[in-house]
């Protein structure tokens, strides 16, 4: 158990440490993370259009997000392997605002929280879709990764 305001991925020491989940109970866990990129809205025509220079912009996005919702413990190196039970990475493209929104949902039974899962898989989406389109535009950018909702666990949370 964790005392407030105590840094869990540390040691007695200051070391970094793999957090001990195994007393804890499994609950259904999920995790919203969302992100944005913005871009020219010639560019957000051309990912909508499914015309981009490398290919389809959207399907390649959520290819990636969910294959990197996968490795996450291989990205992030104090986070356990899961068994993810579901993975979705949704994009919506403002071809007028020169946006594609991102939102990724990351699901499983265990006994820790998938909101690494979350994030890794909307950030990598996101960064996809920037590959995908910097030979359109060089001023793209990626922006506002965040955490909005996650539940299961001693705590359901979700941004106001």
């Amino acid at each position: 158990m964790t005392t407030p305001g105590r840094l869990t991925h540390l040691d007695a020491t200051g070391n970094a440490l793999m957090v001990d989940v195994g007393a804890k109970q499994a609950t259904d866990r999920r995790a919203v993370a969302r992100a944005t990129v913005t871009m020219a809205p010639e560019t957000a025509a051309a990912v909508a259009r499914g015309d981009a220079p490398k290919g389809d912009v959207v399907a390649t996005a959520r290819i990636a997000g969910i294959q990197a919702a996968k490795r996450t413990s291989d990205l992030v190196p104090l986070c356990h392997p899961l068994s993810l039970s579901f993975v979705d990475v949704r994009l919506m493209v403002d071809e007028v605002g020169g946006r594609v929104e991102l939102e990724a949902e990351a699901r499983t039974t265990g006994p820790t929280g998938v909101e690494m899962e979350a994030m890794c898989a909307c950030s990598v989406a996101a960064l996809t879709v920037y590959d995908m389109v910097k030979g359109l535009e060089r001023g793209v950018r990626v922006a506002e990764l965040r955490l909005v909702e996650k539940t299961g666990g001693k705590l359901d949370w979700r941004l106001a």
